[in-house]
């Protein structure tokens, strides 16, 4: 039996990289600095439940992959976990902790759609005009879809590849993907959080990206 433990997230400012600031930019000129402390507050909640309901559960850690969204396919995870978990990135800094327990971090996704969708939205970040923004984040919506769903396939068939017989999964991946519906039958998935209480969060931060 193969197992995977489904782990929704919203995305950090520290995720983001060089479109960070600008999109927090937006966001406030939007919906307001409460509402984006709000936002940040609901994130930082929702990370200290993962761990604390992580670290509770029985873990063969020895058998035990971890999968997450954005790391590429390379020979370079674990610097890349390591560099973000400094940045502050609570994510990693869970997933470094879940290698020191014996855990095995696997690069998860195809480089070449994440510099794709990275690109997108990249370049929606630099458009100042509102209505011009409007009307690329419409022109994105339609690609996103495209290559999110390739990413979905990607991650699915990574996972069915080298998860083997006896060995369970954590894989953290954003809320709008749809891993666990592409995954084997084979495979057993149960869900850390429930995506629901953090709804009107992840919407807020969409309506950005489109």
């Amino acid at each position: 039996m193969r197992k995977v433990i489904y782990v929704p997230v919203i995305h950090t400012e520290a995720d983001m990289g060089s479109v960070a600031e600008p999109l927090k930019k937006e966001y406030i000129q939007r919906y307001g600095l409460k509402k984006w402390n709000e936002h940040i507050d609901t994130i930082h909640r929702m990370w200290l439940g993962i761990r604390r309901k992580m670290f509770a559960s029985e873990l063969d850690y020895k058998n035990t992959k971890v999968y997450q969204d954005g790391l590429p396919v390379c020979d370079k995870e674990l610097a890349i976990a390591s560099d973000l978990a400094e940045a502050g990135n609570e994510n990693y800094k869970i997933i470094l902790e879940l290698i020191k327990r014996g855990a095995k971090l696997l690069g998860t996704e195809y480089p070449g759609l994440l510099l794709e969708e990275y690109n997108y939205i990249k370049d929606l970040a630099k458009i100042d005009n509102l209505e011009e923004k409007e009307k690329a984040i419409k022109e994105y919506e339609k690609k996103a879809r495209d290559i999110l769903e390739r990413r979905d396939q990607y991650i699915a068939d990574r996972i069915a590849k080298t998860l083997k017989d006896g060995e369970t999964g954590i894989l953290f991946i954003g809320m709008r993907h749809q891993v666990d519906e592409k995954l084997p039958e084979d495979i057993e998935v149960s869900y850390l959080i429930y995506r629901l209480p953090f709804k009107e969060n992840y919407n807020l931060s969409r309506k950005l990206l489109g």
